[in-house]
């Protein structure tokens, strides 16, 4: 008895596992862009491309549909979450409110260990490609993506608020899906390059404690961002 039991309970462990797996997989590639908005996903050929089974496939998508990154029709299955221009503003609004607000926090409470932390995932990201060549082609950098992630994460890392920080998060992977999409869509130049001037200047006001300068600068950043992405970015696509 206590075998079969250690047996069900190892099965379940590999399950859970391989659910983790294929929700990380899929979240990549819808974040990435890969998987086009409004796009069904079919549960037999998600199954096969990712090399799953369906039982930890319907939980991974299930996983995303609670993160607005997969949406479930009844009788219909499993979408990628559509995206609008309204949308992305409304997305973008909320993520400046939170963030400069966690950003003030942050500065508040800064110390040295936040500082060091700070220049090395700037330095980091400025010492990282937008894109890489695979194949010969041109291909999205998972290096860089981390290396953005992580900078605008220790910017607001002093918070002192989980749950600040796990929403500010959340909101930093939808936008990317959007930047990516629209990337894929009509690329720019200027922003295909990180914005690499905007992190610095940034990142300096933050290194000197101007709370106003860093908050505004961040703003900026993000309006930018949005007002490239209102070119491509096409309604309920």
């Amino acid at each position: 008895m206590v075998l079969i039991d250690m047996a069900q309970a190892s099965l379940r462990k590999i399950g859970q596992n391989l659910s983790e797996l294929v929700y990380d997989q899929i979240r990549r590639d819808i974040i990435y862009g890969l998987w086009l908005p409004a796009k069904k996903l079919n549960i037999e050929k998600l199954s096969e491309h990712y090399e799953v089974g369906i039982v930890p496939l319907r939980e991974a998508l299930n996983r995303l549909s609670s993160e607005s990154l997969v949406e479930r029709k009844s009788n219909r299955g499993f979408y990628v979450a559509s995206i609008s221009v309204s949308e992305m503003e409304e997305l973008v609004k909320t993520r400046i409110w939170l963030e400069t607000l966690a950003l003030r926090k942050s500065l508040n409470n800064r110390n040295q260990n936040w500082e060091e932390d700070l220049l090395l995932a700037g330095h980091r990201l400025t010492r990282t490609q937008r894109y890489v060549v695979k194949d010969d082609k041109k291909v999205f950098s998972d290096d860089w993506e981390i290396r953005h992630k992580q900078f605008h994460c220790a910017l607001i890392s002093m918070c002192g608020s989980k749950w600040l920080l796990e929403f500010c998060s959340n909101l930093m992977d939808q936008s990317v899906r959007y930047r990516n999409i629209s990337m894929n869509l009509a690329p720019s130049q200027d922003r295909r390059e990180g914005a690499n001037d905007e992190h610095q200047e940034i990142l300096d006001a933050a290194l000197v404690n101007d709370v106003d300068a860093a908050c505004s600068l961040l703003t900026v950043h993000y309006e930018k961002t949005l007002a490239g992405l209102r070119d491509t970015i096409r309604d309920e696509m």
